[in-house]
């Protein structure tokens, strides 16, 4: 578990150094810097040209062409994925000792459903240099130097019995970057909290819908994003933002995600409030309201209620994710429009009340949360 541990160490460090070096365009140098550095706090020996100027510049060179490569690859994956085109075209990288299987697919026309793209998009192994193009028409095809009349080898899903792979295709590269979207946002979502406010609200507001729908819910339903809601609210709890039990300062305002974009337009006719782009936030106002109003428990019984504990904040992402219902709120405290989410969880109604803060903040902000006990 230790040797686990550590190789995602070092793993982590060496993704997070190649993407500065590919999304900031530093370069390979850049990465060079980084890569001995990564190294050394590692404790990374054995490796493949470890001792040597040309060794260490070709390990360097390795991972980092292999992660532009496949980065450049899942982009344009995308692109075409999004691009309604009625064929993808296979098209040889131009390296000047070919892998005759990859020069053999060069030029091939398929529609993007076909089964060929889910194994033998490239790259496919270390160095592959491979691309695809899309065409909406059979011209199109003719004008990327694809040729319609090219057809799959009969043995083209024969397997190498040394790799288990596709004859042509690396070990473990037989699947096509960018297509396990899943996977992607799974390390995505983890980001969002890690960021300033700002910075995430606009890096998913850059988003498709799907994406940045998914890519919220996914960071909605991490435990850290959980727990992280509950930390928050035990420190205006017990009064200690700046104080002595925890001296840092408290954010002012957290990021649940951005609304679901399937929501925004029941909440837009609730609110009368254009919502499109606008996340979920709490911060300590919402916080201490609800410390103020619902933490009584002779108060909240008279009421069907029970007391609001700073732990039942980590069911705050759940509610806002998955409500059994949205209202319109009757709350006339203030002069923002509000929403209410209802959610059942164990047998007690969580009731969520989000106001919205116009289009110059965009978001919708929680005002209180209260719990009827005992509801069936």
């Amino acid at each position: 578990m230790v040797a686990g541990a550590v190789k995602a160490d070092l793993l982590s460090d060496l993704a997070a150094a190649t993407d500065k070096a590919i999304t900031e365009g530093r370069g390979i140098e850049e990465f060079r810097r980084d890569f001995k550095s990564i190294v050394a706090k590692n404790g990374w020996t054995g490796w493949t040209g470890e001792g040597s100027v040309k060794g260490e510049a070709w390990r360097v060179g390795v991972i980092y062409r292999t992660n532009m490569y496949t980065s450049y690859s899942a982009g344009r994956f995308a692109q075409l994925t999004a691009g309604n085109f009625a064929y993808w075209v296979y098209r040889h990288g131009g390296s000047r000792d070919p892998r005759p299987e990859h020069l053999s697919w060069n030029g091939m026309a398929l529609e993007p459903a076909h089964v060929f793209w889910s194994t033998h998009y490239p790259p496919s192994d270390w160095g592959c240099s491979c691309y695809v193009v899309g065409a909406r028409t059979a011209a199109a095809v003719g004008r990327l130097g694809g040729d319609l009349a090219k057809k799959l080898p009969a043995n083209w899903q024969a397997r190498d019995p040394k790799t288990g792979a596709p004859v042509g295709i690396g070990k473990g590269w037989g699947y096509a970057p960018g297509a396990s979207v899943a996977d992607i946002i799974q390390k995505l979502a983890p980001k969002i909290g890690n960021w300033d406010h700002q910075i995430a609200k606009a890096f998913l507001n850059s988003l498709p819908d799907e994406s940045a729908d998914a890519i919220s819910r996914a960071y909605r339903a991490l435990p850290s994003t959980q727990d992280d809601a509950r930390r928050y609210a035990q420190r205006v709890f017990a009064g200690t933002e700046g104080g002595t039990a925890d001296m840092r300062p408290l954010p002012p305002v957290r990021t649940m995600g951005l609304v679901p974009s399937d929501d925004a337009p029941r909440i837009q006719e609730l609110t009368k409030t254009e919502v499109a782009g606008f996340d979920y936030v709490f911060d300590t106002d919402g916080v201490k309201h609800v410390l103020r109003r619902h933490t009584d428990q002779a108060v909240e019984a008279a009421s069907g209620q029970r007391a609001v504990t700073a732990s039942d904040f980590v069911l705050l992402p759940r509610v806002l994710s998955d409500p059994d219902a949205i209202t319109r709120s009757s709350d006339t405290g203030s002069a923002e429009a509000a929403v209410v989410y209802e959610k059942v969880i164990s047998g007690e109604k969580y009731v969520v009340v989000m106001a919205a803060r116009g289009q110059k903040r965009k978001q919708l902000a929680l005002k209180t949360m209260y719990i009827k006990a005992r509801w069936k």
